[in-house]
């Protein structure tokens, strides 16, 4: 029995616009002592698993590859022609693999400290997939969290999963006790998962096979790849399987997916800030902040944003509007 980790490559992170753009997305950005989220989630998880996975597209295959080369580890590449969503780029792992293979699914672009309780849970979750089950990762909420979608729980049998709330039900989640923020991360044997997905989803399933089976040396057919439907693991999977189980963790973890959440990772590790809790990044620039508070300056060569760290989900309305206008902003 292999255990393999499987990393998704293919998030954008539209709301560290503009940090992160399409030709370099935030999981390949060198803002963390000189690493990226990529090469720190492959680190992560190399004592834990012996293959990796790559599952990426067309338009970003070249940063994993180099990132690959920092990382200096041996892995399997599978390139998608063209975006189809989280559950067919699950299953081209699992098909890619022996059926007894046990899978560690794991983003890209997340930020996880606490090595010691990480591969505890990750052992934990292995055991339960040995059993047959999917298991997903649930994080102990500190907040109220509005950007984050819960799952809750009774012991490890999973009860509901929840959208991202409005934040008075993200507080009464957090009063309830009983329910964790979804990770996003997910482990289990390959045969049982693709079971799972042709029970629940199996034109996604043929379709998918179809794709990978006429693949070339792990490049995706594009107009076989076009014809599978494009759905979420969570909706084709996760939501409607009997068989999933929730390990519930202790390691401090982020999707990094706000300029709130890469401000607090600054701050807590010593980024300067002034008296308002104001902060600049990308330019040494002085810039003076008058009758601010917690705001956020993010300076490139061609765009400047200015954002209250509470209202940083919001970023993406601004990444939106210049997707609808085909701006090279987002190149």
């Amino acid at each position: 029995m292999s255990i393999v980790h499987v990393l998704l490559t293919g998030g954008i992170g539209s709301r560290l616009w503009p940090l992160s753009r399409k030709t370099s997305p935030k999981q390949y950005l060198n803002l963390f002592d000189g690493k990226s989220l990529f090469e720190l989630t492959i680190n992560r998880n190399k004592e834990i698993a012996d293959k990796i996975i790559i599952v990426g597209n067309k338009d970003n295959s070249h940063l994993s590859q180099k990132a690959m080369e920092l990382c200096n580890l041996p892995y399997t590449n599978i390139i998608e022609s063209t975006p189809r969503n989280t559950a067919a780029a699950i299953a081209f792992a699992a098909f890619s693999v022996n059926s007894d293979s046990i899978l560690i699914i794991t983003p890209s672009d997340h930020l996880i400290s606490g090595m010691p309780s990480y591969q505890e849970a990750m052992n934990e979750g292995i055991k339960k997939a040995e059993q047959g089950f999917i298991v997903t990762f649930g994080i102990k909420p500190t907040r109220p969290e509005t950007g984050y979608g819960y799952i809750e729980h009774e012991d490890d049998f999973v009860k509901s999963f929840r959208e991202k709330p409005n934040k008075d039900t993200a507080e009464d989640f957090i009063e309830k006790g009983n329910f964790l923020w979804n990770s996003g991360m997910f482990c289990f044997k390959a045969s049982v998962f693709l079971e799972e997905l042709k029970f629940y989803e199996k034109e996604l399933y043929i379709k998918a096979y179809d794709a990978w089976k006429n693949s070339k040396n792990g490049f995706l057919d594009e107009n076989l790849s076009l014809e599978i439907p494009s759905i979420s693991v969570d909706y084709a999977v996760m939501e409607r399987s009997k068989k999933i189980r929730v390990v519930s963790t202790s390691f401090e973890w982020s999707d990094l997916g706000s300029f709130e959440s890469l401000y607090e990772y600054f701050v807590t590790n010593g980024y300067s800030k002034d008296e308002n809790g104001n902060i600049v990044i990308g330019t040494d620039i002085f810039t003076g902040f008058v009758g601010l508070e917690n705001t956020i300056l993010v300076h490139t060569k061609d765009a400047l944003l200015v954002v209250q760290k509470e209202k940083s989900q919001d970023v993406k309305k601004i990444y939106n509007v210049l997707d609808k206008m085909q701006s090279k902003l987002l190149d």
